[in-house]
């Protein structure tokens, strides 16, 4: 199954559903002060409400996880994952050059709480943990899903006391937060297990689902996938947990994501629009980058067309020419003829957003087989079998991908403004070399990994954190003012200032003792963004 060609749940909600659901879907200043007052809103709804109109919550849930998209992930973790970069001079100084922008970066921060957390809290105390618990389970891993985006772009962050206090909340560390993770993924498999052993065929929830469709032996799945990529992210600093839940989810019956027909999308329920296409073909704000460009020529990648269109300016002759991060544009005419998205054909008005794919869960296990966990399979055979599952994703032919061993990045040319330029970073070829180093191994898997990821910019800047793959262009302008080094690229996003101006200043100022180098800024590593070797 293609992504253009993913079913799309045609969602219309009723009235008096959209009514109650504001009850839900609300927005408030400060993340972690009014979750109480929420909660103690006498106009708020009643515990028999909540549950009656529980299975309408859950679409405008999943999409809550791209609220904001552009300045939440778009201006940040796409760009920094080499994936994409905008042609729009926002200002002259602003994330994409390292000069942190906090009214951008605070979406990213905020939404999380006021638009999955909060909800998913009244939903708890209307009692569906008890009431309804295969609906708890699948809110469970669609908050772990939302949340993990926030940790791994902030670092730690409040979660187990969230929403407990009308004033301030401490921050867990990321260590606490990644084990609650854990916990929850344990409670969401458990829970839909039982049910569907006990109602097979059959649910509760249905199509106001915008990701499975009310399917749960889907949902178990990507639970189990979930908690594999989460074990990954932490395999170098907490190598025994990491390789205990590693293969928790490796064993469990339901298996992982394995084919295209698995892949974990969000559906434009209720009229939205896909975001990429919103600020690319809207807007006009998104373009091409050039890493992914440079790779993608030099592997000769049937994927390019699918991706991306080829750049409209005169100057660049039709070819597939991205943007480098952190380039000076004077004008949005300069760079919006560059290589854009295929916002055609994948990435249309319509188009369902991917957040996990069969291909990824292949490079998982890869990974998985090379650090010689249980149940992992071989790591060649699960290497080929993404870049084959990826190839089925987009519908195109594999040919011989798979035996070429002389293909590699290309050079980054800017016809434009040759100070842009740059010579090819990596060597790394396509064909499988069981001979070669585990780094080598590693950095081979990373970089078909991240091919396949796209466009899940968030994900690719939380593997190139961890990893140092694929090799990525540094920007070209760093404005950080000494906080971020350009060889080691932008770690983390500093905490929204309105943390520090709320009650919760005290608990922001004891949450960034935990980060590595005690500094909040976007040059200080995440828990598990160790520097030095992946082994």
């Amino acid at each position: 199954m293609n992504l253009h060609t993913k079913n799309i749940f045609k969602i219309k909600y009723p009235v008096k559903s959209l009514l109650v659901l504001s009850g839900l879907l609300f927005a408030f200043g400060s993340c972690t002060k009014d979750f109480e007052s929420y909660n103690t809103n006498p106009t708020s709804l009643n515990d028999e409400q909540t549950l009656s109109i529980l299975t309408t919550a859950f679409g405008p849930i999943e999409q809550a996880i791209y609220s904001n998209y552009q300045t939440a992930q778009n201006l940040s973790a796409d760009a920094y994952s080499g994936y994409m970069m905008s042609p729009t001079p926002f200002s002259a100084n602003y994330n994409l050059n390292y000069a942190m922008t906090d009214n951008w970066n605070v979406n990213g921060f905020r939404d999380p709480y006021t638009q999955v957390m909060a909800p998913i809290k009244k939903i708890a105390e209307a009692g569906a943990r008890e009431k309804l618990p295969e609906l708890w389970g699948v809110a469970l891993l669609i908050q772990v899903e939302a949340m993990d985006r926030v940790t791994d772009r902030f670092g730690p962050i409040p979660y187990t006391l969230a929403g407990t206090s009308l004033k301030s909340v401490a921050y867990d560390d990321q260590k606490t937060v990644y084990e609650t993770f854990f916990k929850q993924i344990d409670t969401a498999v458990a829970n839909l297990t039982t049910y569907v052993a006990a109602h097979p065929g059959e649910s509760s929830l249905g199509d106001g689902d915008l990701i499975y469709g009310g399917d749960f032996t889907e949902w178990i799945k990507f639970a189990n996938s979930l908690r594999l990529r989460l074990a990954m992210r932490v395999s170098v600093v907490d190598p025994e947990l990491a390789k205990e839940q590693g293969e928790k989810a490796l064993a469990q019956s339901e298996g992982l994501l394995s084919t295209p027909a698995d892949d974990a999308a969000i559906s434009q329920g209720g009229g939205r629009n896909n975001d990429l296409w919103q600020i690319t073909e809207s807007w006009g704000d998104n373009r091409l980058g050039a890493a992914l460009g440079t790779y993608l020529n030099g592997y000769n990648d049937p994927r390019l067309s699918e991706y991306a269109t080829p750049a409209t300016d005169a100057k660049l002759d039709g070819k597939y020419i991205g943007i480098r991060i952190g380039i000076a544009i004077n004008a949005k005419a300069d760079y919006e003829g560059y290589a854009s998205l295929n916002t055609g054909k994948n990435f249309t008005q319509t188009s369902a957003q991917m957040i996990m794919t069969a291909a990824e869960c292949w490079f998982l296990k890869a990974e998985a087989a090379l650090r010689g966990w249980t149940g992992a399979g071989d790591v060649k055979e699960d290497y080929e079998t993404g870049i084959q599952t990826s190839m089925d994703q987009w519908g195109v032919e594999i040919g011989n991908y798979l035996s070429d061993n002389t293909s590699k990045e290309a050079a980054y040319e800017d016809p434009k403004n040759a100070a842009n330029n740059s010579p090819a970073l990596s060597t790394i070829t396509i064909k499988w070399d069981g001979a070669a180093s585990k780094e080598v191994q590693l950095e081979r898997i990373i970089t078909q990994k991240w091919i396949a990821m796209f466009p899940d910019g968030q994900e690719a800047w939380a593997e190139y954190r961890r990893t140092g793959y694929p090799k990525l262009f540094p920007v070209v302008h760093n404005n950080s003012g000494g906080k971020i080094s350009t060889e080691d690229q932008v770690r983390r996003i500093p905490y929204p200032s309105i943390e520090y101006s709320t009650d919760n200043g005290t608990a922001v100022t004891d949450a960034v003792k935990n980060l590595l180098g005690g500094e909040d800024n976007g040059g200080t590593r995440l828990w598990w963004d160790v520097k030095g070797t992946n082994f």
